[in-house]
């Protein structure tokens, strides 16, 4: 890894909340996890209430750590879509444990579930 956020870490977890950690990053993982390949602007709909700026960061960020990738086709307008690696995947399926939890915790506790658009 060639980003800033190299540790030390006390644990594994500590490791893989440094990768995830922040509102959005987790909500990314599960839009390119559930569609795919996503342009930005797709992902800025499939997210409402993220701003262009840190989904921007977000993005950057995942994709420093090896978890998205980037490609940018040269053509007029540019063109940017964004997909999971190898690893982003294997991430993405660390996680679905935790979704599993928090989809218990929603029905328990009567929480209302936001739809994305479709």
């Amino acid at each position: 890894m060639v980003g800033k956020r190299s540790g030390p870490y006390f644990c594994g977890i500590d490791a893989a909340m440094d990768v995830v950690g922040g509102k959005w990053k987790a909500l990314i993982l599960w839009e390119l996890a559930n569609h795919g390949v996503r342009r930005f602007g797709e992902l800025r709909r499939g997210l409402p209430g993220v701003s262009e700026k840190m989904l921007i960061q977000q993005l950057r960020e995942l994709e420093e750590d090896g978890i998205v990738d980037r490609e940018i086709y040269r053509e007029v307008p540019p063109k940017v879509e964004y997909r999971l690696t190898e690893s982003g995947r294997a991430l993405n399926a660390a996680l679905e444990p935790l979704g599993t939890w928090g989809r218990d915790r929603i029905d328990r506790i009567g929480a209302r579930r936001v739809h994305p658009p479709a």
